[in-house]
């Protein structure tokens, strides 16, 4: 494994975290995370739920937006993808994000189709 090598090469000139302050560090960055989360949830501000960017409201992209935050550090500390070669690190990010985005833009365009389909109950093609 590539985090083997490192200790292996650099065991006397570095100084490592210790797992406790690396596990405090994860749950606090989470934490916060998760606590920004829920009280936009609950407080639902005017300015964040009246505008529009991309077809949907500004709240929901803050949601997605810190929904992709928190995945990315989970998958960079449990993972251990901070220890994995650059290259590695690189093809899975990537992928998972253009994934990701090419997702929201399925459920997008979806999700305004059918909304449009039960507001007007049909949807009349012109060919």
């Amino acid at each position: 494994m590539a985090h083997e090598h490192k200790l292996a090469i650099f065991k006397g000139s570095l100084k490592f975290k210790s797992n406790i302050q690396k596990i405090w560090g994860v749950f606090i960055l989470l934490s916060i995370v998760t606590v920004v989360e829920v009280a936009l949830g609950i407080v639902k501000p005017e300015f964040l739920t009246g505008t529009k960017f991309l077809a949907m409201k500004l709240l929901n992209w803050i949601f997605i937006i810190l929904t992709l935050v928190k995945a990315y550090y989970i998958t960079w500390d449990f993972m251990h993808m901070r220890d994995e070669k650059s290259s590695l690190r690189r093809a899975v990010i990537w992928t998972a994000v253009f994934l990701i985005c090419y997702l929201v833009l399925i459920l997008l365009i979806e999700g305004d189709y059918i909304y449009e389909v039960y507001r007007n109950n049909y949807i009349k093609f012109n060919f």
